[in-house]
């Protein structure tokens, strides 16, 4: 048996993440994505909240045990009021997390502090492909040891802040497998393309990468020689993702459910029709159920279980599904007030259009 009721240090976490959500990121999120960027003081607020932080041990900078679930929660909570600065404040994790599941102690205990001790700093991951068929498992970057080093080749697609990052953790096809590399932002062969002009996700700068004959030292490659579990890893990002879906959804539903109770049509709220109740009603459905599914899924990653891979792509598959349905059907609801932009509805519209091709964006 297992159960979801946080934990004390979990609600509290919570409930900073929250407030900053509903008071500060909702708030900000229509003119950043007219701005196309996030304010940076607005993201280091983001950053003091200790979402990371309190997955990373003291050991390594942070404060906390690693939780898969307390990510999905906060994960979740944030992306309630803006999924563009969500992932903007946990673009981080996706250069930590990895390194923290499968990194050597001695790669733990050097790359993981600078990144978590102080403000915020753009390290992230270089993760997916511009490849209409792209599979982790089978990336078309490679890497190949030559001469005692390793050498990198491949595109990367969707990189956040690419364009100031510090250092890239970029996944590669080694022997077969899917691995991690460190990747300083200045080494030789690492170019940085033009920002990707996207339909959503428009306060979320993104890059292409291309890596040329990117030499690297054998330290660069994360846990060594030693086997990793790289599924773990995808997995992680799927969850996170999922997570950052359904807080979306509700989002949606939050904003549509009062619109609908307070517009009257004839007199009538038109909540009250039957049309549009049952459509609210499903929509609160397909978050409550499919948020069970991501919540299970961090769950078996924490424990280790076998069929966390498995979990993890049906919670991000069903989310994915439950974003694009109720931020639609939100847009519906508000009927034409939902196309304008005098309503956010249209733009988390656009933003969920994404969840499928975000996984590498974000990690718990």
């Amino acid at each position: 048996m297992y159960g979801f009721e946080p934990s004390d240090e979990q609600r509290m976490l919570i409930d900073a993440v929250e407030r900053y959500a509903a008071n500060q990121l909702r708030i900000a999120g229509r003119e950043a994505d007219e701005a196309g960027e996030f304010p940076q003081e607005l993201i280091e607020k983001g950053w003091e909240l200790g979402v990371l932080q309190a997955s990373v041990p003291e050991a390594y900078g942070g404060f906390g045990d690693h939780s898969a679930v307390t990510g999905v929660l906060a994960a979740e909570a944030m992306a309630w009021g803006d999924l563009s600065g969500t992932l903007a404040v946990m673009a981080p994790t996706s250069y930590v997390i990895p390194i923290l599941l499968g990194g050597t102690e001695e790669q733990k205990t050097t790359l993981i502090p600078p990144v978590i001790e102080a403000e915020w700093k753009p390290f992230v991951a270089a993760y997916a492909e511009p490849e209409f068929d792209f599979y982790e498992g089978d990336m078309k970057t490679r890497a190949e040891e030559v001469k005692g080093k390793y050498l990198l080749n491949g595109q990367k697609m969707f990189v956040p802040f690419a364009d100031k990052a510090e250092a890239f953790l970029a996944f590669a096809m080694l022997d077969g497998k899917m691995r991690a590399f460190n990747v300083p932002a200045q080494t030789p062969g690492l170019t940085v393309g033009e920002r990707e002009p996207l339909l959503g996700l428009r306060a979320l700068p993104t890059f292409k990468l291309t890596l040329e004959d990117v030499s690297l030292e054998k330290k660069a490659l994360i846990g060594g020689e030693d086997e990793h579990n790289a599924s773990q890893i995808a997995a992680s990002s799927k969850v996170a993702i999922a997570a950052m879906a359904i807080g979306l959804s509700k989002g949606a539903l939050d904003y549509a459910l009062p619109y609908a109770k307070e517009r009257e049509v004839w007199g009538v709220p038109i909540a009250q029709k039957q049309s549009i109740a049952f459509m609210l009603a499903e929509m609160a459905i397909e978050i409550e159920s499919n948020r069970l599914l991501v919540w299970e899924a961090a769950w078996k990653l924490d424990e280790g279980d076998p069929d966390a891979a498995r979990s993890a792509y049906l919670a991000l598959s069903g989310a994915a599904d439950t974003a694009m349905m109720v931020t639609d059907r939100a847009v519906q609801a508000l009927g034409g007030h939902g196309y304008v932009r005098e309503h956010p509805v249209e733009m988390w519209m656009r933003n969920g259009r994404g969840i499928p091709v975000m996984p590498g964006l974000a990690m718990v």
